[in-house]
């Protein structure tokens, strides 16, 4: 049998059988087949699923992507406000319809196989069907409501959209915000999320993009600070200073200044690098230095005279990203009202 080529009945299917292999773990596959270049379930080779069929599907198929997301069975049967077995037993249930095992199981965690893989992407195809299809109707309705997924930038996220969200909230009480902090850059087109603020001098093609501002940054530091050390008139003079920068690549303790035509780079030394913007600001508010900061995140301390700016005549020009910020979502003609109306919200109380 071994080394030969099989058809199991179907001439559209040709193998080379290279060992069987009896998999316990599955008690609905009783004996696999490897062979080259495939992986061949004889006893699970069965017609495709009748479209009658689907309807019933699917509620497993949207299970599946929830358990999927969540990571395990536990959290996703939470979140489902059922019971990990009923969970389980979909999964289990879907496998067999399918005909092939979906997830690897272990005590604590699960891991997508190579087929679950792609049936994961259909799903959360399915899913955003689903809910765009309730979106539109919504449309029909005079009050948004529903979940509004939202990821930003840490730091951005942190100083300037956190504070934004409860007001947006007891304005619009039928809606739930889902704010996720996410420093690298996500596709409202293929991740979970509804909009995606993005710092970048171009947006991308193919999402429609609303401006946001700019990211400036200054060199603060603490009154209390610059009392003890001096201020410094002239950014040469911060070769003098203890300064707080990022630390992410070898010159980004190259401190650039411009002012009209004439550009200074400085190289700054200092005891404390920090690439988190939050540890670099309490860092100078604790007197500890000359920080880089992005203006978002300094403002509260500049407005209550903690931190000041140092050479405020001078453009400041860090190696981080300095430029617009843009809140970007799908092209779509049926926005839902509940996304609409967080965009207008957040660009009416962006600066200029």
């Amino acid at each position: 049998m071994y080394g030969q080529t099989h058809s199991f009945g179907d001439p559209t299917i040709n193998v080379s059988i290279v060992q069987p292999c009896i998999r316990s773990d599955n008690p609905w596959i009783e004996n696999i087949f490897y062979a080259s270049g495939a992986q061949i379930a004889p006893d699970m080779m069965s017609p495709p699923v009748d479209h009658s069929e689907l309807i019933s599907l699917l509620p497993d198929l949207a299970t599946f992507a929830r358990v999927v997301e969540a990571g395990n069975f536990s959290t996703a049967a939470k979140q489902l406000g059922t019971a990990p077995s009923t969970v389980s037993r979909q999964i289990q249930r879907l496998e067999r319809a399918l005909g092939t095992r979906l997830l690897e199981r272990s005590t604590r965690s699960i891991r997508l196989t190579e087929s679950g893989d792609q049936v994961y992407r259909h799903c959360q195809a399915l899913v955003e069907a689903a809910v765009n299809a309730v979106d539109t109707a919504g449309l029909m309705s005079s009050q948004p409501r529903g979940r509004v997924r939202i990821s930003a930038p840490i730091s951005f996220a942190l100083s300037v959209i956190h504070p934004l969200i409860p007001g947006f909230l007891r304005e619009y009480e039928h809606i739930q915000v889902q704010l996720v902090f996410a420093d690298q850059d996500m596709d409202p087109l293929r991740s979970n999320v509804d909009l995606v603020i993005r710092p970048t001098s171009t947006p991308p093609q193919g999402l429609a993009a609303r401006r946001l501002g700019k990211v400036r940054w200054m060199p603060c530091a603490s009154p209390d600070y610059l009392q003890a050390r001096g201020t410094p008139t002239h950014p040469s003079e911060l070769s003098g200073h203890d300064c707080l920068y990022l630390g992410d690549s070898a010159d980004d303790n190259l401190w650039v200044f411009r002012r009209q035509a004439e550009t200074q780079t400085v190289e700054v030394r200092g005891r404390y690098v920090a690439n988190d913007v939050s540890a670099r600001l309490d860092a100078a508010l604790q007197h500890w230095g000359v920080a880089s900061l992005p203006e978002f995140a300094a403002t509260e301390a500049l407005q209550h005279g903690t931190l000041v700016e140092v050479l405020p005549e001078w453009s400041f020009e860090p190696r981080a990203y300095s430029g617009p910020v843009w809140l970007l979502y799908p092209p779509n003609r049926f926005l839902p009202p509940k996304v609409r109306v967080l965009i207008d919200w957040l660009v009416a109380r962006m600066p200029a």
